[in-house]
């Protein structure tokens, strides 16, 4: 829901922007196979300026969103990112495509963090002997779910009871 809530947000600024063509795609940008992005530049004519809300819809790393703006510049055509603080960044001039490298380089060090920490936490959750993952609640309830179905209730009304989906409360007793 919050990924349909931030493409709305980018449809949005860069129709303000008064883009005339608007290319939306929900892949990460980590993928290597996005079409709308290759739709995108396979459009771009010399003198025509690529419009990005930001740098990470283009690319993860440093590397790959310099590679991406050689690649544009290649074309004759410039990029703009709009979502800079209120400021647009303009890649054709030098200032700015230093500006964009070093935002890309902060980024990409940031997300090098939160994935550092989340392998931490992984790693201590793991040394605790704790579960990774959703907690199995239905499995935690089983004995409860087969001694009310010996009871004679329904699945229906068990799933009902115990506020879990009623697929959970037959695949328990199919394991019985």
């Amino acid at each position: 829901m919050d990924q349909d809530a931030g493409l709305e947000a980018q449809e949005r600024d860069l129709k303000a922007a008064r883009c005339e063509q608007v290319f939306l795609e929900k892949i990460s940008a980590t993928k290597v196979d996005r079409p709308q992005l290759l739709a995108a530049l396979d459009t771009l004519r010399d003198g025509d300026v690529l419009v990005v809300t930001k740098p990470d819809r283009l690319a993860r790393s440093t590397a790959d969103l310099l590679a991406f703006v050689e690649r544009v510049k290649a074309q004759g055509c410039g990029l703009i990112v709009l979502s800079m603080n209120g400021q647009t960044l303009d890649t054709t001039s030098p200032t700015a495509t230093l500006m964009l490298t070093l935002l890309a380089a902060v980024a990409q060090f940031d997300r090098e963090l939160m994935l550092e920490r989340q392998r931490e936490g992984i790693a201590k959750v793991k040394a605790e002997g704790r579960r990774l993952g959703r907690p199995a609640t239905i499995l935690d309830q089983a004995a409860t779910i087969r001694q009310m179905r010996r009871d004679g209730m329904s699945a229906a009304a068990i799933a009902k009871e115990l506020g879990v989906a009623r697929s959970g409360v037959y695949r328990v007793l199919e394991t019985a």
